[in-house]
């Protein structure tokens, strides 16, 4: 399709963006929250927004903390589960801040009811956000311990039936072993789900990849932090690594 008459296409009309946690934390510092990297970040979103795209959010929260972690701490993982999506509304809570403050209209929505932060995930609400232009944002998972923010991408994707599922990475794609310990590692152009779940790729967890699949969700992965890459995505590009059926 063609936004306003312009001559650049893009492919889709609503897209679901996946960020782990850890897109936001400083590694040099360490440190959990960078406005230098919500400032970036936030300045992509505004360039696809631009093309006239819906655009929903799913954010992480490993930047802060991990369920999985907190079991070596003595904490239950049940409990650890939901402190990592608290996690996660933080994360939500400043990348809105960072949309906002170069004009973007945002809302965050929360699978867990916090009222005094945020609003509660209504379907029929989020459809109309996207609808106004407004970029949503979902916070705190799926609500429920023991599945992954990447359940929850695809949980979101398939309830405000995204045209695709971006999974943002800090690679290029999906590889046979992480590129960053074996630099023989080869990538996939293409993949079908089959393939991915057979041969347990750990780009994404099986039930997110399974939920694209019953859904007939692609999934694009690639490289966030490559400058322009996300707009190549959206104009359909060969871009990363995509995942059909």
């Amino acid at each position: 399709m063609v936004i306003n008459g312009s001559k650049r296409k893009v492919v889709y009309k609503r897209i679901l963006l996946k960020l782990s946690g850890e897109a936001f934390q400083n590694k040099k510092t360490g440190g959990s929250l960078d406005p230098d990297i919500f400032a970036s970040i936030a300045r992509q979103v505004k360039r696809v927004h631009g093309l006239g795209l819906e655009i929903a959010i799913v954010v992480g929260g490993g930047n802060i903390f991990r369920g999985m972690r907190g079991e070596s701490s003595g904490i239950s993982r049940t409990t650890g589960d939901y402190m990592g999506m608290l996690a996660t509304v933080i994360n939500s809570m400043a990348l809105q801040s960072a949309l906002e403050r170069i004009g973007l209209s945002t809302r965050v929505m929360t699978a867990i009811t916090m009222p005094a932060v945020a609003e509660s995930f209504i379907l029929r609400r989020a459809l109309r956000h996207l609808d106004k232009g407004r970029i949503v944002i979902f916070g705190a998972g799926t609500g429920n311990p023991f599945f992954t923010t990447d359940s929850a991408a695809a949980l979101r994707a398939s309830e405000i039936e995204a045209d695709v599922l971006l999974k943002a990475t800090n690679v290029d794609g999906i590889y046979t072993e992480d590129p960053h310990v074996n630099p023989a590692a080869k990538r996939f152009v293409t993949i079908t789900y089959s393939e991915a779940l057979r041969l347990r790729l750990k780009i994404m967890d099986a039930s997110a990849f399974s939920l694209c699949m019953e859904n007939r969700i692609p999934i694009v992965v690639f490289d966030f932090f490559k400058a322009g890459e996300i707009e190549r995505v959206v104009r359909g590009e060969a871009v990363g690594t995509r995942v059909f059926e």
